[in-house]
């Protein structure tokens, strides 16, 4: 577990939080899926006490490695979420690496079954919590977050309500789960249409996103050195269109000098974070969890507790990464 002390955390530390407990991961849950190329494989991370648990849905990215962009990856977030509180439940989406598939013209990155994959996910609870010991009745299954980080927090926004009609030939798919109550949107996708670049055209030629109906509450991460252009023309905050365009609440925390990786949130010490900075992590992981507590339990005060402490932060002289 590395979800205590780091002597690389700075002020990130002063961000408060819950104790911390023990986790369980269980990986593989393989749950049955008729007309899916391969069955859904999922990690479920829960703490090792501890009833009515919140669930939140971990969308992987689409990364350069090997591994990280399946259920083997952001251990850095589904390791501290599940220390404090929450269950965390991630597939492998077809896109990933991890399964070798390759998908069909008008499916490029799988993108409408990565929304399903969380669905399905939904839907079959009952076999999730027969597959691990010690978990049966103890998720609660009206507080339910969806999180993601780049191509996972376009999966995230698609079931936060946002619509996206295929550039090519008009099709809209616009399905949005009633059953999730709140997102982390962590680095990702910002507006289709004039401000998706000629690579990018290429890359994701179905995307042309809609966030005027993602009216879900969503708490939007992006990095001020996050400039992208094998996918946009324009510069960082690109990233953080889901929380200008978007109604309804909406929150948005800036990481000042961050890329893409948020200070490796995808894996510990990974080779792919062009910005690894144990301090920018914590505050990610830290913000998040205090973010998502509020939104699952009415009142409560750690969201409000942990602006605080980043404003008051940001307030005093220091070195290091900063916020």
């Amino acid at each position: 577990m590395h979800t205590g002390y780091h002597a690389l955390n700075g002020a990130a530390a002063d961000i408060p939080i819950n104790p911390t407990k023990p986790v369980i991961s269980f990986s593989p849950v393989v749950l049955p899926s008729p007309g899916r190329p391969v069955d859904l494989q999922l990690r479920v991370t829960v703490p090792s006490t501890g009833d009515a648990l919140p669930i939140i849905l971990l969308s992987h990215g689409q990364g350069r490695s090997n591994s990280l962009s399946s259920l083997e990856g952001y251990a850095p977030l589904y390791e501290f979420w599940a220390a404090h509180g929450f269950a965390v439940l991630q597939p492998a989406h077809l896109s990933s690496v991890f399964l070798g598939l390759k998908a069909p013209e008008g499916r490029e990155l799988f993108w409408q079954e990565r929304a399903v994959d969380m669905v399905r996910i939904l839907d079959n609870l009952d076999s999730v919590e027969a597959a691990v010991s010690g978990l049966k009745g103890r998720l609660d299954r009206t507080r339910v977050a969806v999180a993601g980080h780049s191509a996972g927090a376009r999966t995230a926004t698609m079931i936060l309500g946002a619509s996206n009609t295929d550039p090519r030939n008009g099709p809209t798919w616009h399905k949005p789960e009633t059953r999730i109550k709140a997102g982390i949107l962590l680095a990702g996708i910002g507006n289709g249409g004039a401000d998706i670049s000629n690579f990018g055209k290429k890359l994701v030629p179905f995307y042309s996103a809609n966030f005027s109906s993602m009216a879900t509450p969503a708490l939007v991460v992006y990095g001020d050195e996050d400039v992208s252009p094998h996918l946009t023309i324009r510069g960082a905050d690109w990233h953080a269109d889901s929380y200008v365009l978007a109604p309804g609440p909406k929150d948005l925390l800036t990481l000042k000098g961050a890329k893409h990786g948020l200070g490796g949130i995808s894996g510990w010490d990974a080779s792919e974070t062009l910005d690894e900075s144990p301090e920018r992590f914590v505050v990610v992981q830290r913000m998040t969890w205090a973010y998502l507590r509020s939104q699952s339990y009415k009142g409560d005060g750690a969201w409000v507790e942990a602006s605080s402490s980043v404003i008051n932060q940001a307030k005093r002289p220091r070195s290091g990464p900063p916020h």
